[in-house]
Order: C-alpha cells, then sequence, then structure tokens
C-alpha cells in the first residue's frame, strides 16, 4: 500500500498524518515535541503508522459477520493493551538505563543500594503501569513520560529512605536516563506487539470463543498489508530541523491553509493558535493561501503562554478550560505577555478574584489578541475554521463563538476534533501531490 507521510514539529507537540493515493487518512500520530527534532518525527511517524494499523484491523474485522457491532469496543481494547506491550518494552529500557547510570564510579560506594532500591522501584511502577491499563481506567496522559514519571516521583521517596539512598540521586538517574530512553524510541517492528496484546484483548472479550470468529486470522492479514512509504514532507515550528531534503518541507501557513481545506471545503478563513504563535490565513476555494498574517513579537496568547499559566495555578494544561467555563462574571486581563502574567494573576487572586472567573477572562484576552491578527490578515470570512492545540480547549472555543458573532454576525464556525493535526494533513497532501508527479 502507498502511502504518503505529513509531520508537523510544532514547539510542543510533532504531529503526522499517514495518507493513502485516494487521499484518504490512515493515520494520526503525536508525541511531545524534545530539542531531539529527528526523534520526535520519528516517534510521530511511529505513532501514525500504528494507528494506520488500526485503521486496517477495522477494515478485517468489519468483514466478519459474528462481530457486528462489537468491532469499536474490540479494536479499543487491542489498542489499550497493545500500548501496555509498548510501554513495557520502553520501561524495561528506562530500568536498564537506569542501572547503567547507577555504575558511576562516583555512586561505587552506594552501588549495591541503589540496584536494590531500583529493583523495588521497578516492580511497583510495572505494577502500578499494569493498573493505568485496566479495562475502564481514566489516565490524565497518554505519553510514557508523564505516566511513568508520575509514579516514579510516587515511588522513590519511601523506597530512598528504606534502603538508606538519597531521593534526589535516585531523581538523577531518571531524569538522565527518562532522556536517553526518549531518544531511543521503540523500533518500528510492532506486529508482534499487537499479536501479543491481542492475546489480553481476546482473553478480556470472550477468550477461545471470540478468536472462533476468525479475530487472530484478521490482524495477521492487515499485518502482512507492506505499507511503502512512497513522500515525506515536513512543517511546523521546527522544520528546519527536520530530516528531510529542502524540497520535503513547507510552510506552516500552506499546510494549515491546505489541511483546514480538506477538513472543511468551505473553509475561507483559517485561524491556528500553535504553541509559539498565532496565524491568521484566508484561503481560496482550492484551500491555496491568498493571504495571512501572524504574532509579530512573541508568543504571548499562544499555547506556550497557557502553559505557563497552568503552571502558575498549579494545574494541567487540560484543566484550564474547564475551570473557565465555571465563571460567573467577566474579569479584563490586561496582560497576555507571558513576563507580566504571573504578576497579574497573583495580583488578581489577592484582590479576591475567583480562579474560574481569572481564567474566563485570561480565555477571552487570547482570543481578541487572535481576532487581531484575523483582522489585518482580511477579516472572517464565511466559512471559519479554528486549528491547533488550542481548539480543543471548550473555553477558547466558547469565546470564539462569541466573538465572531458579535463582530462578524452569522458565519459557519468549523471546530474539528482532529484539528490538532490540520498541518500535519495539509503536509501528507503536499506529499501526496508531490508523490504523484514524480511517479
Amino acid at each position: 500500500m502507498k502511502c504518503y507521510i505529513g509531520i508537523d514539529l510544532g514547539s510542543t507537540t510533532t504531529k503526522a498524518v499517514v495518507m493513502d493515493e485516494s487521499g484518504d487518512t490512515l493515520g494520526r500520530g503525536i508525541t511531545n515535541s524534545r530539542s531531539n527534532y529527528d526523534t520526535a518525527s520519528r516517534v510521530a511517524k511511529l505513532e501514525a503508522f500504528i494507528d494506520t494499523r488500526l485503521t486496517l484491523f477495522r477494515r478485517e474485522l468489519g468483514k466478519i459477520a459474528a462481530l457486528e457491532g462489537r468491532v469499536d469496543a474490540l479494536l479499543d481494547t487491542l489498542e489499550r493493551n497493545f500500548r501496555l506491550e509498548l510501554y513495557f518494552a520502553q520501561l524495561d529500557d528506562l530500568e536498564q538505563t537506569c542501572r547503567e547510570n547507577g555504575r558511576d564510579i562516583r555512586y561505587a560506594e552506594q552501588q549495591a543500594a541503589i540496584s536494590e532500591a531500583l529493583d523495588a522501584m521497578f516492580a511497583q511502577i510495572r505494577g502500578r503501569l499494569a493498573e493505568l491499563f485496566a479495562p475502564g481506567v481514566q489516565r490524565k496522559s497518554d505519553f510514557f513520560r508523564d505516566l511513568v514519571g508520575s509514579i516514579y516521583m510516587q515511588v522513590a521517596e519511601p523506597i530512598a529512605k528504606q534502603v538508606g539512598v538519597a531521593f534526589d540521586l535516585l531523581i538523577h538517574l531518571y531524569d538522565k536516563a527518562i532522556i536517553q530512553v526518549e531518544n531511543r524510541p521503540p523500533n518500528d517492528e510492532v506486529g508482534d506487539k499487537f499479536l501479543k496484546a491481542l492475546d489480553r484483548a481476546l482473553a478480556e472479550d470472550g477468550g477461545p470463543a471470540a478468536d472462533a470468529d476468525g479475530v487472530e486470522a484478521s490482524i495477521r492479514d492487515a499485518l502482512d498489508i507492506d505499507l511503502e512509504e512512497r513522500y515525506v514532507v515536513g512543517t511546523g515550528y521546527g522544520r528546519v530541523r527536520l530530516p528531510f531534503p529542502k524540497e520535503h518541507i513547507r510552510s506552516e501557513i500552506l499546510c494549515h491553509g491546505l489541511g483546514a481545506h480538506l477538513m472543511h471545503p468551505g473553509t475561507r478563513t483559517v485561524l491556528d493558535i500553535g504553541g509559539q504563535d498565532t496565524k491568521g490565513i484566508q484561503v481560496d476555494e482550492n484551500g491555496i493561501v491568498v493571504n495571512f498574517q501572524m504574532n509579530d513579537r512573541c508568543a504571548a496568547g499562544c499555547g506556550r503562554y497557557l502553559g505557563y499559566i497552568a503552571d502558575e495555578m498549579n494545574l494541567g494544561l487540560h484543566e484550564l478550560g474547564p475551570l473557565a467555563m465555571k465563571s460567573t462574571k467577566k474579569v479584563r486581563i490586561n496582560s497576555t505577555c507571558t513576563v507580566f502574567a504571573g504578576a497579574e494573576l497573583r495580583d488578581r487572586l489577592a484582590l479576591g478574584e475567583q480562579r474560574a472567573d481569572i481564567m474566563a477572562g485570561l480565555h477571552r484576552s487570547i482570543i481578541l489578541r487572535a481576532m487581531a491578527i484575523i483582522s489585518r490578515s482580511g477579516g472572517i470570512s464565511n466559512e471559519f475554521t479554528f486549528t491547533g492545540g488550542v481548539a480543543k480547549n471548550e473555553a477558547a472555543v466558547k469565546e470564539i463563538r462569541q466573538v465572531v458573532k458579535e463582530n462578524y454576525g452569522d458565519v459557519t464556525i468549523n471546530i474539528n476534533p482532529d484539528s490538532i493535526y490540520t498541518g500535519a494533513l495539509g503536509a501528507a497532501e503536499f506529499a501526496r501531490r508531490a508523490g504523484e508527479a514524480t511517479a
């Protein structure tokens, strides 16, 4: 099967999309961006190919009449167990790396205690990681570093006291090892892990009776499909660091414009709020960019800014939107500058303002800044498409709808659940077109 790949290397997350020769999206992948951009692009691409396999599994399983109405549940169970297999492999790598780092000559007198601590810690981590992937368990994150780092911190302190090792030393071993492990992404050969995960999934889904429906044979058939990489195009904040030739690079503006058009063909205006920048883009009926504007000074009002606010409030980034939705009155936030935001936030709290009201005011301030950028690009024409990671923030979406209506009347507003992949989708389409042109 011919595959065309688009990779959007953002400042906070890296996204990848795999497309077939008909222009249909087969898979999507996302990972944390990191200083090693080569690794980030590899991991995102691997994730997109994993998702592609799940798409192929769905097609094959859909042919089994006995599975009617059960395919989605079975695939969810399969993916959850596959993730556990994948993370167990990374956990083995992390443990081995921690042990190697613990053999440093500086720790010669403590090596026995370090080894004992790591034995106890990783036994607990392995058990807790398995619990996080039990049926029905909700996870705050699906990134390996987030999941394992949280558990490591919880188990390290009591075990450090128990074996007589400094807690800071165990944290140092982890901090050094996790960077090394992240720069060694899992092997691309994931077929064996899918088959191991299938055994677990079938056991959860009904055991041998479920296997009799031909599930394993269908999964093996899908794994046998060769996924041929024909062309890759990269874009995004870190595109100049992508490991591709210059002719395989496209600008964020072009990719977001085309990606928004592919998602919503009637799109004429695009707003993308990314990690480091905000873009207002005007496109024609073919998704070709005719005008655009960007923030011209700093990351004020972008994803990085929201991340800073989350840290100041001791909240997860995903908690900002829901908190703002609880607001009962409007609070005017004067600064969207990251440098001054913390001070204003603390001042507002000291004056007795509610956190929810402050968050609502902050979101409105961000959207007003974005609207000013759109205005400079030519305003909003029907249809308007909101892209980027911030489009998943319900408070930002609420403010977008209000501000657009206030200034432009009743305009069709498109907010796609896969909006964070818009740039990668546009890049994948550029790859498909380039691949066809050179075939």
